[in-house]
């Protein structure tokens, strides 16, 4: 739960896993990618897509994370540059 500027206001458990969240993340990535769409049809079916390719995006970014916790503060950081074998076209 988030106060209300913003900060969670629970303490975090000792044995809290940055790195099992970025997995955690990584697996509702790959869960996204994998579901079929369910029978609907005309917009709705567009938004389906929409949001899932949007779920897949964050997910994926998170899951890509490097995660760090520094004086009681939980840093993602993502790389969003080209890979370097990316193929320009």
């Amino acid at each position: 739960m988030a106060h209300r500027d913003g900060r969670y206001h629970r303490d975090m458990p000792d044995q809290f896993d940055p790195q099992a969240m970025v997995e955690r993340f990584r697996a509702r990535a790959d869960a996204v990618r994998s579901r079929g769409l369910p029978p609907i049809e005309g917009p709705d079916r567009e938004r389906f897509k929409q949001q899932a390719q949007a779920d897949f995006m964050d997910f994926a970014m998170l899951g890509d994370a490097e995660a760090t916790i520094e004086d009681g503060v939980l840093s993602l950081r993502i790389d969003l540059r080209p890979a370097p074998d990316a193929d320009r076209g």
